[in-house]
């Protein structure tokens, strides 16, 4: 055989392996953004569970003689803000940041109506509100359960992204790191009951 032909042979060789990884790795990092995306979805999910059980939890609590509205009117704002928040897809840091804002200003609001419900023991030993109560605590477990395995997803398609020669293919596809759920500040500090 001619040297020449051997050249072509091993020089087409190595274009074929370097197409096979480059196919190879845009598959790859189309699967994981695609797992960043169903994530994401699961998290939006749990959060539009707590905000459905929301409009039951205040028309259980209006029942309540003399309850102080105003907290009643935080709760409804905050949930209002927050269905105003919606990606289609995983969202970037500055939406995500967006969306934690919102969903912090309902979970803030959500704390103060049942702290302010500890001075009200009859609406406290009604069944509708104890049923309420134990659903809207499950889903906020539910919550951290989704944004756990949304951090996941994020961190699994990152890793691969920031990998050679991955990361010269993602650059050229347009393929962006995702951000991270972060706790939000002041998130580890208990809301201070007062009697």
């Amino acid at each position: 055989m001619s040297k020449g032909l051997i050249g072509t042979g091993v020089i087409a060789a190595i274009a074929l392996l370097l197409v096979a990884t480059g196919v190879g790795s845009y598959n790859r990092l189309v699967e994981l953004d695609e797992g960043v995306d169903n994530a994401w979805s699961q998290v939006e999910n749990v959060y539009q569970r707590r905000a459905d059980l929301i409009p039951n939890l205040v028309a259980t609590v209006k029942g309540a003689k003399d309850f102080e509205q105003e907290t009643l009117t935080q709760v409804v704002e905050a949930r209002a803000k927050v269905g105003q928040v919606n990606f289609e897809t995983a969202p970037d840091a500055q939406q995500l940041e967006a969306f934690e804002a919102a969903q912090s200003q309902l979970s803030s609001a959500l704390s103060r109506l049942l702290v302010v419900v500890e001075r009200y023991p009859e609406l406290k030993a009604t069944e509708a509100f104890r049923d309420l109560q134990a659903q809207i605590e499950g889903t906020e477990n539910r919550i951290t359960v989704e944004r756990m395995r949304f951090n996941d997803a994020t961190l699994a398609y990152n890793r691969t992204r920031r990998r050679f020669p991955t990361i010269l293919l993602a650059k050229i596809m347009g393929f962006d790191d995702k951000p991270y759920f972060e706790a939000t500040p002041g998130a580890e500090e208990p809301p201070k009951v007062e009697f």
